[in-house]
């Protein structure tokens, strides 16, 4: 829509071909190729930064970067890769979460059964562990092998949300919402992570992509069977949701409901068959594994279900209270949760007609479900994540129209100009962090806080490439700097900032020390060849010791269960009867690698 009437004036006076009233279809489709331009444009731009700034005139880099990012594909891939791949070369898991994966998946794998491996029935359905004990098949039991489900997943659904956000808010912003999404500190980190919460969110976000799908108006035959079959897909990916994560894939289906029922009028997806028949062949899958589980567990297979639900919402946890969201989202989504209210702000003054209740219902039903939900998290929030980025993206659009327009009111031309010296400020506080950390470490001897100075030096210098395009715009005439250029910024100082923690370690080496111990030659002489059992396993760094050990042994009470010679893990913590004679060879943490003596 046109400011003014003094615009739409303008246009018509010098771009005729665009707002006669008959158009023709010469017409439309140099519409479309001005508004592709504009695309690769902003991708351009986006590029440069990652390019070297003296080449930025070389014909050879030009031309080739031009040939690249006419695909968007091949530039998220290049935006979103290095970010799940960059390392300090040394990884480890996260206890707890990554261990209890990583070790389920892997006691299925060496086991060779993959539905009832466990000695009581399990509270969890194996969807995720399945994926993972494939991929240990494939390429070995590894930490790099068990996260790269969750790698290949991270970069599928971001181009998803490149889709629906092309649908909902148009091509531009659709790119920029990915652009975002992948730059958000939580959503990166969960995509590095073994953890079944991006594949999963990967189904409910392509489900929501087919429903969208299908409502474009079928002109031919095989355009409705397409219509059929996207409903078939909406409903198979919500019931392998369930294999993925049980009882939570309710969670979105839930917060779906606004849109599905409130424009069923529309778009009549509720009433379409194949969206049920979908539904129950996705869960044929879980089905089987029930009736499986049912020979060796019973009916406690579908009682450890429920009753793990019923856990999860009788208390909370880490003292998470339903303030919890409030303050985590915004922390974890720094800064684009500032730009996504203003996104907020702009949908809710021009709302965005038939996918409104999408857009904001979706997020809103969500946040409400896992405030309310006693156990609290921070990744149950994830699935909010992808509606951060397009409303931010739509801010930092508002934002780029006051930056490239000069004569505004005085709130309108201040915010952007606020935005970036606040930002500046912030780098700077940063850059000035880092230097007096750096200069306590060279006199004090600090010890393993080296990667953190690093992070908080280039962090802040990134930050302060955003006021500095402003200085230079706006106080030294550098018209070549425009919105787009200001908002790359933005990306690029988020992206530096994250890539430099992965090379530094602090996205994947959670537990070096445990790495470090299995690597001793003490150690290793012993793991290597023989197998080592555990005593009364408790504590979350359990799993990770059983990840790390070579052969693992059996489970046993008492170290009297063990004959002499063989080796065993004990946890000091709850060790049991110590009488049977034994010989500590190393410990780690609250655990004790022992051998048992003659008696």
């Amino acid at each position: 829509m046109y400011t003014n009437l003094g615009d739409f004036a303008f246009q018509r006076k010098f771009r005729p071909d665009f707002y006669d009233q008959r158009t023709t279809e010469a017409q439309k489709t140099r519409r479309e190729e001005v508004k592709r331009q504009e695309i690769r444009y902003f991708q351009g731009h986006l590029t440069n930064y990652l390019m070297i700034a003296m080449f930025y005139k070389s014909p050879l880099l030009w031309n080739l970067q031009h040939q690249i990012f006419r695909f968007p594909y091949v530039s998220i891939c290049l935006w979103l890769i290095p970010l799940l791949l960059f390392n300090s070369g040394e990884i480890s898991l996260m206890a707890h979460d990554e261990s209890l994966y990583a070790a389920r998946a892997r006691l299925m794998f060496e086991s060779g059964n993959w539905i009832s491996p466990w000695e009581n029935a399990h509270h969890k359905t194996p969807g995720f562990y399945w994926i993972i004990a494939i991929f240990y098949q494939l390429f070995g039991v590894s930490e790099i092998t068990a996260r790269i489900p969750a790698m290949i997943a991270g970069i599928l659904i971001i181009f998803v949300i490149y889709e629906i956000g092309k649908i909902l808010l148009g091509e531009k912003l659709g790119y920029f919402s990915a652009a975002i999404l992948s730059v958000e500190f939580l959503w990166l980190q969960y995509s590095r992570l073994v953890a079944p919460d991006i594949p999963t969110l990967l189904l409910v976000f392509t489900a929501i992509l087919y429903l969208l799908k299908s409502e474009s108006t079928p002109r031919y035959r095989y355009q409705v069977k397409s219509q059929i079959n996207y409903h078939f897909i909406v409903g198979l990916c919500f019931g392998l949701g369930f294999l993925m994560r049980s009882f939570m894939i309710f969670l979105p289906m839930i917060a779906l409901l606004p849109y599905l029922i409130g424009e069923n009028y529309r778009h009549r997806h509720l009433s379409k068959p194949m969206l049920y028949v979908g539904f129950l062949v996705g869960l044929i899958p879980t089905f089987i594994w029930l009736l499986l589980s049912w020979r060796s567990y019973g009916g406690s297979s579908i009682g450890q279900l429920l009753e793990f639900v019923l856990h999860l919402g009788s208390r909370e946890q880490h003292g998470n209270n339903i303030l919890f969201y409030i303050w985590n989202i915004p922390l974890k989504s720094f800064p684009w949760f500032l730009f996504a209210i203003l996104g907020v702000v702009s949908v809710i003054r021009y709302p965005i007609r038939k996918y409104q209740l999408l857009l904001v219902g979706f997020p809103l039903v969500l946040f409400i479900e896992i405030s309310l939900f006693p156990t609290r998290f921070s990744h149950y929030s994830l699935g909010i994540y992808p509606f951060i980025a397009m409303f931010a993206s739509l801010g930092l659009e508002w934002l780029g129209k006051m930056y490239q327009i000069s004569r505004l009111g005085y709130l309108q031309s201040s915010l952007p100009r606020n935005f970036s010296y606040g930002f500046g400020i912030l780098g700077l506080v940063f850059f000035l962090f880092g230097l007096i950390a750096l200069l306590l470490d060279t006199l004090l001897g600090i010890q393993n806080i080296e990667s953190y100075i690093i992070l908080a030096i280039i962090a802040g210098l990134s930050c302060l490439t955003i006021p500095a395009i402003w200085i230079l715009r706006h106080h030294f005439n550098y018209k070549n700097l425009n919105a787009d250029a200001w908002i790359c910024a933005w990306l690029f100082s988020a992206w530096l900032s994250i890539a430099s923690a992965g090379i530094l370690g602090l996205l994947g080496n959670f537990n070096p020390d445990f790495k470090t111990f299995f690597q001793q030659e003490t150690i290793t002489n012993i793991t290597k060849n023989q197998p080592i059992h555990f005593v009364r396993w408790a504590s979350k760094y359990a799993e990770l010791i059983y990840f790390y050990t070579p052969i693992p042994g059996k489970n046993v009470n008492e170290i009297s269960e063990l004959s002499p010679s063989e080796y065993a893990w004990i946890y000091t913590q709850n060790p049991g009867n110590l009488n049977y004679k034994h010989k500590v060879i190393d410990s780690i943490n609250d655990y004790e690698l022992i051998k048992i003596l003659p008696q």
